[in-house]
């Protein structure tokens, strides 16, 4: 099987990155020629066989794409653009300015991270995805067990959720993106706060215990 290899050429209009345009290969040969194709009285035809090669040019690309059509529906695969068609159609949550590798591990996990939508486990992934970061998730529910009848229930009786984003630059992390992703991988009804900060400070260094004392000599 080959992998895609049309060519894509860009326009640049403003500042924004354009969308990419697939365009012909130079040189790609028609792996189903159509002068090949035609009846027999065409074969010797110099200016039929010109003809049609202009059209084998057009129609080449086309034959490459349909000969690795499966590669374009494999998110390690596809070409950069046929990505993030993938990313909206399986509703993965990009911001769109994510690198390539990122935006390709957000289309093959998308679906399992649905699975857990509305879990701490899928808004840990989520976060994860989005920020490379673990997040810290404070949440008001909870779960305990007793042999005894008529025990206290566990967790808060006031429902909430707290997520807080250790990141080295607390600066280059947009809160409200933050928000977004929390507000849509959240339990539903939910409500919660978010916080980005800087690392965790680390634990002073014990204190070096001191050395025992002396032992008396034998016979005193």
């Amino acid at each position: 099987m080959t992998t895609p290899s049309l060519s894509f050429s860009k326009a640049t209009t403003g500042t924004q990155a354009p969308p990419s345009y697939r365009g012909s290969v130079p040189d790609l040969p028609s792996v189903h020629p159509l002068g090949d194709q035609l009846p027999g009285v065409y074969a010797d035809d110099d200016f039929a066989q010109r003809f049609v090669e202009g059209l084998d040019v057009v129609l080449a690309p086309l034959f490459n794409v349909l000969d690795c059509l499966d590669a374009y529906f494999m998110p390690s695969l596809a070409p950069e653009d046929f990505v993030d068609w993938l990313a909206t159609w399986v509703g993965a949550e990009l911001e769109g300015t994510e690198a390539l590798p990122v935006r390709r591990y957000a289309v093959a996990t998308a679906v399992g991270l649905h699975r857990l939508r509305g879990t701490s486990q899928g808004l840990r992934g989520a976060l994860q995805l989005a920020f490379g970061v673990t997040p810290e998730i404070t949440e008001s529910g909870g779960a305990t067990w007793s042999a005894r009848p008529l025990g206290g229930f566990p967790g808060s009786p006031r429902p909430g959720l707290h997520v807080t984003l250790r990141v080295s630059d607390p600066a280059t992390v947009d809160t409200h993106r933050v928000r977004a992703v929390v507000a849509a991988a959240r339990p539903a009804h939910l409500p919660f706060t978010v916080e980005v900060t800087g690392p965790a400070a680390a634990p002073p260094p014990h204190a070096p215990a001191s050395p025992p004392a002396p032992s008396a000599p034998e016979g005193i």
